[in-house]
């Protein structure tokens, strides 16, 4: 789908329809978090008081309508979101600035940096892409301002050295980053408070119209001093970490913990769902911080969370049932969501979702939400059409099982829960997910036309521009997002699936890629970066042989002899699988050489006898079996996908380390002591 994109400086008018955006801010490098803020300025450039200032220690805005999501990786990097409701911003907000900041180093070094609008259903309404940043620790993406009773998008592109308190001072947000002071007796009077000097900035593009001019604050006297409110801190909180709670006296170890969600007596379809949703819903309930995480993605503001199911609405002659309503309130404001789940192989419908469109439009709810095991190729992505009228005035989203589940699992492993009962609960969510009877498996089908493509591919008989081949790239893509997804929750650093650029904005020419691959070589191939490691891993799925091939190449020490290099890798590789194939590319063109690592470990001189040049690169490579179900079993595809991912993982990848120099050494020099020895 084409989409305006904005140039430095260029504005452009928003739907009149649309009330409801998401505007996300993303950059090439996974590895470095970039935070979204939002200032929310009067006609004058300025905010109306430090509640204006939307960020990570103050995610909304005191009417609800900027609410900061956080970040998140994606194929192309990282995103950071934050939500308007432009039908909720006060009259005197004439503009709200869009800004990223960065706690470590500078914005020229995250490559491109985009600004892009979203609606209600995740359509592209405008982006502004640019690479003029340097020095810049947080920078001023965009701006969404009114004009004539018309909401509008500019492009900014402006850079601030001074970081997001500096930013945030210049528009007019008292900052106080300084630690809490100790309590005192006696007097304690202070010194005048010293004038607030404008923190520099500097211009990274031409858009200076959001530069405000402040003026030089007088000197305050020391009782004003004493009595003045504290500012805003823009120090992040450190994150709490909850211990597990542990079960010891068990007598032998096939004894189990009693569940706190049981799988007796759970069967398919409608049980499945009912059961799914109540233990979603309590837990979301009981626990906070995975409520707000889980709303987060829905779009809803931090607050407080409750849920309810199977709750009947009229519509016409009909009665619609939503698996639950989801309620978040915060101060006078109520966010309302209608939740559909399905679990399984159950898939959502159109008409389904449509109705309950109707019915959140009718009622003024702000988004329906779909959640099942389908996973969207690309974030944003939606797997049922709906008619785009429905959504002008409320919004729809989609989220997979793999998801929620990955939400858990962060809370869980890296943070953010300091209750230990809270802790428990969560996991044992996690525990009744992970049993196969609740249905809300990470990724389980391949789709219908699994079994048709994959045989055509075996016959020699499948062509790249068949849809059913168009259909299971489609799933192969979200296949592969699926092992970026269970990557992050397990290691805590945002993994990436890799996507050629040009097929990042669009579905179409990513899946015709992808089957033209399928067509002509009889196989599926996804990348996998993952931050700190030797170097990318690579799944490869051949079809052809039943095989599946996982896959990494690891640079060279670029000194010492080529031996020396190779007993380099082999330290690291000591707990490796002997069948694992270690290939040595040398510096002369076409001469490579590969072996089995048990061979290599018996004689390492096998890789580099006969061979001119030095060694640049190894390459090394484990064979898995790969099942050749559409779905459920062992033997599936997606489980032999999914195990192999994690098994080359575990034992290759993350025991290699990319080669480091050493350090220089200082020439031999005579100290101080021995050269006025010599001059005696």
């Amino acid at each position: 789908m084409e989409f305006p994109m904005l140039s430095k400086g260029q504005n452009l008018s928003l739907p009149a329809e649309v009330e409801q955006i998401d505007v996300v801010l993303g950059w090439t490098e996974s590895e470095v978090e970039v935070d979204a803020s939002a200032l929310l300025l009067n006609s004058g450039g300025k905010v109306r008081s430090d509640e204006d200032f939307v960020f990570y220690n103050q995610p909304e805005s005191t009417d609800g309508s900027i609410r900061f999501l956080g970040m998140s990786g994606t194929e192309e990097g990282g995103q950071a979101r934050i939500a308007i409701d432009l039908s909720a911003v006060p009259e005197d907000v004439h503009t709200v600035a869009l800004v990223g900041s960065v706690g470590e180093g500078r914005f020229g070094d995250l490559g491109k940096l985009a600004l892009r609008v979203v609606d209600g259903a995740g359509y592209t309404l405008a982006e502004y892409v640019t690479a003029d940043a340097t020095t810049e620790s947080a920078f001023v993406f965009g701006e969404v301002y009114r004009r004539g009773g018309q909401w509008k998008i500019r492009a900014v592109g402006q850079g601030w050295e001074s970081g997001l308190a500096g930013l945030a001072t210049d528009f007019g947000v008292d900052i106080d980053n300084e630690p809490e002071p100790e309590p005192t007796t006696g007097d304690t009077s202070s010194d005048p408070a010293e004038p607030a000097v404008p923190a520099s900035h500097s211009s990274a593009g031409d858009a200076t119209q959001l530069v405000p001019e402040l003026p030089t604050p007088p000197t305050a006297p020391a009782t004003q001093a004493k009595a003045r409110t504290r500012g805003v801190r823009t120090a992040k909180r450190a994150v709490k970490k909850s211990k597990p709670v542990e079960f010891t006296l068990a007598e032998q170890d096939t004894w189990q913990p009693a569940r706190l969600f049981s799988v007796i007596g759970v069967g398919t379809g409608e049980e499945q769902e009912r059961r799914a949703t109540s233990a979603l819903i309590a837990t979301m309930q009981a626990v906070r911080p995975f409520a707000r995480a889980v709303c987060a993605r829905m779009g809803a503001p931090v607050g407080v969370f409750e849920g309810y199911v199977e709750v009947a609405y009229e519509r016409g002659e009909t009665k619609v049932i939503p698996d639950a309503v989801l309620k978040v309130s915060r101060g006078t404001r109520v966010w309302t969501g209608l939740l559909e789940v399905k679990t399984g192989n159950g898939k959502l419908k159109k008409e389904q979702l449509e109705n309950y469109l109707d019915v959140a439009r009718k009622k003024k709810y702000d988004v329906v939400v779909s959640l099942s095991n389908d996973v969207p190729a690309s974030a944003g992505e939606l797997p049922v059409e709906v008619d785009r009228r429905k959504l002008a005035k409320v919004a729809l989203r989609h989220l997979s099982w793999a998801e929620v589940g990955h939400e858990a699992r962060m809370l869980l492993s890296h943070g953010g829960i300091d209750d230990d009962m809270q802790a428990w609960m969560l996991a044992e969510f996690l525990r009744y997910l992970d049993h196969p009877r609740s249905g809300a498996a990470e990724f389980v089908d391949m789709g219908r036309h699994w079994v048709t493509v994959r045989d055509a591919v075996a016959a020699g008989t499948l062509r790249a521009g068949d849809q059913k081949a168009a259909a299971v790239a489609d799933t192969w893509v979200s296949l592969s997002r699926h092992l970026a997804l269970r990557l992050t929750a397990e290691l805590g650093v945002t993994v990436k699936h890799v996507l050629p650029r040009r097929h990042g904005n669009d579905p179409a020419a990513r899946n015709a890629a992808v089957a033209e691959r399928l067509a002509t070589d009889g196989v599926f191939e996804a990348v996998l970066r993952i931050p700190e490691t030797a170097g990318d891993l690579m799944v490869i799925a051949d079809v052809r042989t039943n095989k599946i091939r996982c896959h990494t190449t690891v640079e060279a020490p670029n000194e010492g002899t080529s031996g020396r290099r190779l007993s380099w890798l082999l330290k690291q590789l000591k707990d490796v699988p002997g069948d694992v194939q270690v290939e040595a590319v040398f510096s002369e063109p076409g001469n490579e050489a590969c072996e089995h690592l048990d061979t290599v470990r018996a004689d390492p001189k096998v890789l580099t006898n006969g061979r001119s040049g030095d060694i640049v690169s190894f390459s090394l490579e484990q064979t898995f079996p790969m099942g050749g179900r559409r779905s459920g079993t062992a033997a599936s595809f997606i489980t032999s996908v999914t195990s192999s991912t994690d098994a080359f993982y575990g034992t290759v990848v993350q025991q290699l380390r990319e080669w480091v120099p050493a350090a220089p050494k200082q020439t031999d020099q005579q100290g101080p002591a021995a050269a006025d020895s010599e001059v005696e």
